[in-house]
This record gives structure tokens, C-alpha cells and sequence, in this order.
């Protein structure tokens, strides 16, 4: 199964809703996880296999290395569904 970047996008932005509790108006491409919405290292390591566990592809340490920002991770996420 594909998805486009628009579709996981609004995956993870329903993850973020749910799971962390972030404010949906918050939630942008460009928003950073740390700054922008909060998340530290814990919440970063849940969202990966939340991530994981939506592509259902393991996630290695360096797909997320320069993992900055919501972008980043959809990004991210759409070359581990593409490969």
C-alpha cells in the first residue's frame, strides 16, 4: 500500500491529536517537535514506532537522524513506504 505525503501528513497529524495531545491548529509541516509542539526525547522515540507501526517497516536510527520537524517526519515516512 502507498500513501502520498498529503495522506501521512494527516496520519500523523490524527497521532498527534490522540496520542500527545497537541492542538490541531498547531500541527504544520513546518511546525518543530521540540519547540513548536512540545515533544522531547521520550515522546520522540513513541513517535517513531507509532511511525513504525504505520508503515510497517522498521525504522533504523538514521531514517530519523535529521528528524527536525512535522515535514521532516511525513517525509520521512513516505520514502520508508516507498521503498
Amino acid at each position: 500500500m502507498r500513501l502520498s505525503e498529503q495522506e501521512i501528513f494527516e496520519k500523523l497529524k490524527k497521532i498527534l491529536i490522540d496520542k500527545f495531545e497537541i492542538k490541531e491548529d498547531k500541527i504544520t509541516l513546518d511546525a518543530h517537535l521540540y519547540r513548536d509542539l512540545g515533544l522531547d526525547s521520550i515522546d520522540a522515540v513513541d513517535l517513531a514506532i507509532r511511525v513504525q507501526d504505520l508503515t510497517g517497516k522498521r525504522i533504523e536510527r538514521d531514517d530519523f537522524h535529521d528528524v527536525r520537524t512535522v515535514g521532516d517526519i511525513v517525509k520521512a515516512a513516505h520514502a520508508l513506504f516507498n521503498e
